[in-house]
């Protein structure tokens, strides 16, 4: 959700901002631009409402020329997507240009007074506001920018992650957060900004990430410092970062969702390596190793999630109970930092977030830290917020997850939820090593077994296109299949903009049953094998009031095969492993009726891929 991107060195900045826009399109965004201050001193903002596309065809003509810049695509919050409410906002004077991510809460206050001190505005954003009360200070107090930056953010209320350029020192970025990540890229001489590490790994591997109430001077000839808010100076350790280029390129594929579909098997191999003995018979989680104590006598697990990732938290709360014998709780994020939960010091709180950067995950972990609990983190980014300031967890390492609706994150999330379930029970001596063997030996499998499942792709594909002209769906499944039947309506939904819902099966008599007719189409996750007689009648009552059942089967089924108008095999494994297929050919499915109906699949309409603001 928004992007930022900056640069100070020796090279020209404008191209390097506008690959850096290009990057972060995966963020989701509706307007671009960029500030660059050239040779002679002129600050000059350009910006488009649309892609990045738009901006670089509006730039053919401008003077885009300078060695510092800043650049950022805006996702709307304050004010319709247009070429005026876009940053980079310039201050009244035109000396001062700021980009921002996050939401200044208390603008409307702020702006009445600046208006009242003769301050006049172009926009409808809460960014324009800032930059307004930062140049007021600015010349209120006579002051550097630095210190007028810090009072003005004194009197924020609110998330952000900015950047400043000031005309009248040319040789200087001021950037800051709070509640919203910002990383700093340092090369030889040069110093790049992001909002995240994937426009910075192509110039640079050694990385900072500034902290909540940090600013950043960042000079031409002094190099970077840090400080609080408060003025007091700040040292940071350097990351190395080592993302691999080529996995945030399509690589041959049409989409990257499609890319990154196709990446599970090794994703999930990646994932395990080292976590589980290549023989299936040990598995170690440094997490548990360091902190088992803990994690083995919690009273209670509470999973923290938002969209996909509550759907995985679903099917992690099933395993474990199942496995370890412990109730587990699951909650959406946004819900539980308002809920005045009842937390403990015995709870485990787990959150669970693809970019480690979600705003009410976040707020979620700082409430159940200040309540007592430990705070377990299940991310994919390394280096993130929430990475950060948790107790312990692990990374679902799937490599960069550049597609809005998320993939291979879902099932990485899935497989270290299992890992960690299993490696739990263990401790707690509630699975035997038998079975413990039997659980790791399969789920070493599963990789090889979605490798067969994308064999049918090209069926898939063919089958989507029955179904490009329906306006409903509806998703069933029983177990650890009902979070499946969530997501993969879910997918549907953010992609190809087709109203869908998940349901556990027994409760389509409950309601939805009401929506049944030949126009309806049923996905049907019939591979329980406990219950499946039960799944069986759903399919028959759904066939009787003629609505199109597309069932997910195991392979060999025979019964329901014959029933069903539409049938997906998947190879045969145990029941709590099925999540990690099954969900497979609904991502297909949902990616190729998106491609049909001629959808943006990888940056579907009004979505973004780290919703950094509530």
């Amino acid at each position: 959700m928004c992007g930022i991107v900056g640069y100070i060195g020796h090279q020209q900045a404008c191209p390097i901002l506008l690959k850096g826009l290009h990057r972060l399109e995966y963020r989701g965004y509706d307007s671009a631009g960029v500030s660059m201050i050239n040779e002679h001193g002129e600050l000059n903002v350009y910006k488009a409402k649309g892609k990045v596309a738009d901006l670089e065809s509006f730039l053919t003509d401008k003077d885009d020329s300078g060695t510092i810049g800043i650049a950022h695509t805006r996702w709307a919050t304050h004010g319709i997507p247009c070429r005026e409410n876009a940053h980079p906002h310039f201050s009244s004077s035109g000396t001062l240009s700021l980009i921002h991510n996050g939401i200044i809460e208390n603008y409307a206050s702020l702006k009445e007074k600046l208006i009242a001190k003769g301050f006049s505005f172009v926009s409808e954003t809460d960014t324009e506001v800032l930059v307004q009360l930062i140049e007021y200070y600015k010349q209120e107090h006579k002051s550097n920018l630095l210190s007028a930056v810090q009072r003005a953010l004194k009197q924020v209320i609110g998330a952000y992650a900015i950047a400043v350029l000031d005309k009248n020192n040319p040789d200087e970025i001021i950037a800051a957060r709070k509640s919203s990540p910002l990383a700093i890229g340092l090369g030889e001489n040069e110093y790049f900004l992001a909002s995240d590490a994937t426009p910075l790994v192509e110039y640079t591997h050694r990385i900072i990430y500034l902290n909540d109430d940090e600013i950043a001077i960042i000079n031409r000839h002094e190099g970077l410092r840090c400080v609080t808010i408060q003025g007091e100076l700040v040292d940071h350790e350097v990351s190395e970062i080592n993302i691999d280029l080529g996995a945030i390129e399509k690589g041959g594929y049409e989409h990257f969702m499609l890319k990154e579909i196709f990446e599970q098997p090794r994703c999930l191999l990646d994932c395990m390596r080292g976590r589980i003995s290549s023989d299936g018979t040990e598995i170690r989680l440094s997490s548990v190793i360091d902190h088992g104590k803990r994690l083995i006598n919690a009273h209670r697990f509470i999973i923290v999630a938002c969209g996909t990732s509550w759907h995985a938290g679903l099917i992690g709360k099933n395993l474990i109970e199942n496995f370890c014998r412990i109730p587990v709780e699951v909650a959406y994020a946004s819900e539980f930092r308002y809920s005045d939960p009842v937390i403990n010091n015995n709870d485990v709180v787990i959150a669970i977030s693809q970019s480690g950067e979600t705003a009410d995950t976040l707020a979620a972990i700082e409430l159940a830290r200040d309540r007592g609990a430990f705070v377990y983190g299940i991310v994919n980014s390394v280096g993130s917020s929430i990475a950060r300031n948790t107790d312990t967890g692990a990374y679902i390492h799937v490599g960069p997850e550049i597609g809005v609706a998320s993939t291979k994150a879902f099932t990485g999330q899935v497989t270290v939820l299992t890992m960690l379930a299993l490696c739990i029970a263990k401790e707690r001596n509630t699975i035997s090593q038998e079975d413990l063997e039997s659980a790791l030996q399969e789920l070493l499998l599963i990789p090889d077994k979605i490798e067969e499942i994308l064999k049918s792709n090209d069926s898939i594909a063919s089958l989507s296109r029955t179904f490009t002209y329906a306006h409903n769906f509806i998703y069933l499944g029983r177990g650890y299949n009902y979070p499946v039947a969530l997501e993969g309506a879910l997918k549907l939904k953010e992609i190809s903009y087709i109203h869908a819902e998940g349901y556990p099966a027994a409760e389509m008599k409950h309601g939805p049953i009401a929506l049944i007719d030949a126009e309806m189409p049923v996905v049907v996750l019939a591979t329980n094998k406990k219950l499946y007689e039960k799944v069986l009648s759903n399919i028959q009552e759904i066939k009787a009031r003629q609505g199109k059942v597309i069932a997910l089967v195991i392979k060999g089924d025979d019964v329901i095969s014959r029933i069903a108008d539409y049938v997906i095999e998947l190879p045969e494994t145990t029941d709590f492993l099925y999540p990690l297929l099954a969900s497979i050919p609904l991502q297909l499915l949902a990616y190729h009726i998106a491609v049909c109906k001629g959808k943006d699949v990888d940056q579907p309409r009004n979505l973004a891929k780290s919703v950094t603001v509530e």
